[in-house]
């Protein structure tokens, strides 16, 4: 059996509206909505943007780690549109976790920040590759909002 092996398929920059909308404690920890407004991704297969009217159902939990439930529609730059959705993980030590919920720069190094990603689009267009694939990717976040660095596992 072999290694598993990734190719790089787009950066993407999203951007999010603040304030967040804070549901408040729940069961599950304190969960917050994310509204994203914009945002742009580019790699050497595709490249385009991102609608207004995503969002990011986040879950703080009870022992520190936070949980993404992403959902986007991506436009091409050929007019091709992709629905993406993703779930995902960060955490990292109780300091830089502080710096980031105050809207501060912290080196990525620093965090576990990886998600999951799945796509759908039209099963006979140029893009349909990305129906049939697994893809994972690397986060960073930024005063504006989430990057991440998305790969297709081969």
């Amino acid at each position: 059996m072999s290694e598993i092996q990734t190719e790089f398929v787009m950066e993407m920059r999203l951007s999010v509206a603040m304030p967040l909308t804070a549901l408040g404690n729940t069961q599950y920890g304190d969960r917050r909505i994310a509204r994203v407004t914009d945002g742009t991704f580019e790699g050497p297969k595709l490249r385009g943007t991102v609608h207004d009217g995503g969002g990011d159902w986040i879950l703080n939990r009870t022992d520190g780690v936070t949980q993404l439930d992403v959902r986007l529609t991506m436009q091409t730059d050929d007019g091709a549109l992709i629905y993406m959705t993703y779930k995902g993980l960060r955490h990292g030590p109780a300091d830089v976790m502080a710096k980031l919920a105050a809207g501060e720069p912290v080196d990525p190094s620093l965090l576990y920040f990886r998600t999951a990603p799945f796509f759908e689009t039209a099963a006979d267009g140029k893009y349909a590759w990305m129906n049939k694939a697994v893809f994972v990717a690397t986060g960073r976040r930024e005063p504006s909002g989430p990057i991440y660095r998305v790969f297709q596992v081969l």
